[in-house]
């Protein structure tokens, strides 16, 4: 395989034996070629080929031959008029409510909005027909991204006057330009956009992989070239990819590097980030197995008991029957995280950081002076100088017969300075009334201080004799 443009371009080769590791091949493009070996080879090592257009669309989902039950294809064809699709959407829509409720509440420290939610999903279980639920729904979603609507969006600090004002706040989920949430104006919502999209071919490869027809829809309305039932499973995912974004942007500044404006005013995201969005592809099939599997369970339980057939419909995704032959359980699905990068230029660095080494040079010089100049203030002198008088008050009060005879120079080294390392920092500096910095030189045994600290050291220690 071959990608790239002009010199930056790469090879990747792949034998039949390396390419049983592969899982999909993501296309990002609207041009090129394919042979039809390729796509041998890709269905031979059970992978999946996913075409996405560059404004965030599948065009195009290649699997490896599905299973095929009429039996399932029936029921699900009527589930609509015997209130299977009911009972499915019911509960594809309480578990994306209850979901977000908990990311308004914990994530965006909303209470009242998370109740609001909350609420609407105490109407699910009298709502008796699929409209009501889908209003519901809409309600709901009504009050969920309006809580969103005034999170500020983090910048690097060198980015900050490069970008307009509606890439600082997230803004509405609605695009200006199209009154939906096609052609996002703004990076996080076409970050949103992208892995919906991602999270759209996941859904669609399960349901395939389930024996289901994707265009027959349960919640939402069947139309014409659109896979209704890949919506309907994407319901309960949508709060964890809204979930990974927030806490995404809550956390790392944006590089404006990553992202451009159209000449609409459309925001698109590059390359290089779209691949490494692309590679969260793995979570979001493992979220879609288990709801997959719930959905075509419940479609081929509604089959009528007269059938001959009796046999359960095989979990194909999760493999959850045989792991439960075998008292094994299904692994959890891990969060993928997004790079860390600096807050000034926003280059990539390790985790433990917050600025390269470039950008902190300046910013802890500037502390320093700001520290020096703040040391020199008279408030700060006449407060060194009581503090310092203070001490040499208590050192003159002080005698060597207050010190317990056991307690020798060679006793603290030896004994209480190692048993020290079980005390934090701050109950010493409270003890003996001392700055920070000497607290860690009395716990880290780099200073000895005074004779008369020894004792309450020791006590802090637990050393009494």
């Amino acid at each position: 395989m071959e990608d790239g443009v002009g010199l930056d371009r790469r090879t990747i080769r792949l034998s039949r034996v390396e390419g049983r590791k592969l899982r999909r091949v993501i296309l990002i493009s609207s041009d090129g070629y394919m042979t039809l070996e390729a796509l041998r080879f890709i269905s031979d090592v059970g992978a999946t080929f996913v075409m996405l257009d560059r404004r965030g669309k599948v065009l195009m989902v290649c699997g490896p031959t599905a299973p095929f039950d009429s039996k399932l294809h029936r029921s699900q064809s009527l589930a609509l008029g015997n209130g299977t699709a009911l009972r499915i959407s019911k509960e594809l829509i309480s578990q994306k409510l209850d979901a977000q409720a908990v990311l308004v509440r914990d994530m965006l420290k909303n209470s009242s909005t998370g109740e609001t939610i909350g609420r609407f999903k105490d109407e699910l279980p009298s709502a008796e027909s699929i409209e009501s639920v889908r209003i519901i729904e809409a309600q709901a979603a009504k009050h969920y991204w309006r809580s969103w609507s005034d999170i500020p969006i983090r910048c690097a600090r060198k980015d900050e006057r490069k970008v307009g004002e509606h890439w600082k706040r997230f803004g509405s989920r609605i695009s200006p330009l199209t009154h939906s949430p096609r052609l996002a104006a703004n990076p996080p919502n076409a970050i949103l956009n992208i892995l919906y999209t991602l999270l759209e071919s996941e859904s669609r490869i399960a349901a395939v992989a389930m024996g289901l027809l994707p265009d027959i829809g349960l919640l939402h309305v069947n139309r014409p070239n659109r896979d209704s039932l890949v919506f309907d499973i994407m319901e309960p995912i949508r709060p964890k990819v809204d979930a990974f974004v927030l806490n995404w942007i809550q956390s790392e500044p944006l590089r404006k590097a990553d992202f451009w404006e159209d000449r609409n005013g459309n925001c698109r995201i590059v390359t290089p980030l779209v691949i490494k969005l692309c590679e969260t592809a793995d979570t979001w099939r493992r979220f879609c197995a288990p709801v997959a599997e719930y959905v075509a369970q419940e479609l081929w339980s509604s089959i009528s008991k007269k059938t001959p057939s009796t046999r359960s419909i095989a979990t194909r995704l999760t493999q959850r029957t045989r792991r439960n032959v075998k008292g094994s359980e299904v692994r959890g699905v891990i969060i993928p995280k997004m790079e860390h990068v600096c807050q000034g230029c926003g280059h990539k660095i390790p985790r433990d950081e917050t600025r390269c080494l470039k950008c902190s040079t300046p910013v802890t010089r500037q502390n320093l002076d700001a520290g020096r100049r703040l040391a020199q203030r008279p408030e700060s002198l006449s407060r060194r100088s009581f503090t310092q008088t203070k001490h040499k008050r208590e050192i003159q009060k002080w005698t060597t017969a207050d010190l317990p005879a056991w307690l020798t120079r060679d006793v603290y080294l030896t004994r209480v300075v190692p048993a020290l390392s079980n005390v934090s920092k701050s109950t010493i500096r409270k003890a003996l009334g001392v700055s920070d910095p000497y607290s860690i030189w009395i716990h880290n045994g780099t200073r000895i201080p005074h004779a008369r600290h020894w004792q309450k050291l020791a006590e802090l220690a637990g050393i009494t004799t």
